[in-house]
C-alpha cells in the first residue's frame, strides 16, 4: 500500500486500509488542496510534537486508543483528551499537537491536511524515517 492515487477520482476503504498499514506515516491521496494519509503508531510511541504553521488537520481513530495534547505553545500544551476508535481530532493551523498510543496495540490513524502537508507519495516506514525526511 504505497500508491497514492491523489489527482485522480478514487474510492478507498479507509479504515481498512489503515488497520492493514504497517508504515509510520503513507500517502494514499495528495490533490492540490488536501491529502490524505494513514498511521501507524506502535505500543506506548507518539507521532511527535509539532504543528504545521498554515495547514488545518484532521485525524480520526481507525483502530486503538491514544492521548492528544494540543496548544499554542509547544511547551505548554494545555488542551488534553483520551481518543479512542471512532473518534475525530480538529488540529487548526498554527497550533502544537502530539498523539501518544495509550492501548495495548498500535494506534491506526487516518489523517487529513488541507492544505497538503507532505510530498505526494510520502512512505515513511518508521518515525525515525519521517523525522529525518523533515530537517
Amino acid at each position: 500500500m504505497s500508491m497514492d492515487y491523489g489527482q485522480s477520482p478514487y474510492v478507498a476503504d479507509v479504515q481498512n486500509m489503515a488497520d492493514r498499514n504497517q508504515n509510520f506515516r503513507v500517502a494514499i491521496w495528495t490533490g492540490s488542496n488536501l491529502q490524505m494519509t494513514l498511521m501507524s503508531i506502535p505500543v506506548c510511541g507518539e507521532i511527535g510534537t509539532e504543528i504545521h504553521p498554515h495547514t488545518d488537520q484532521m485525524l480520526r481513530i481507525e483502530q486503538g486508543r491514544g492521548v492528544v495534547e494540543m496548544g499554542k505553545c509547544e511547551c505548554r500544551m494545555d488542551f488534553r483528551q483520551c481518543v479512542r476508535c471512532g473518534d475525530v481530532i480538529f488540529v487548526p493551523a498554527g497550533i502544537w499537537h502530539n498523539l501518544t498510543n495509550t492501548g495495548g496495540c498500535p494506534l491506526k490513524i487516518s489523517s487529513v491536511y488541507a492544505p497538503p502537508n507532505h510530498p505526494m507519495g510520502t512512505v515513511q516506514r518508521t518515525k525515525e524515517e519521517a523525522e529525518q525526511e523533515e530537517y
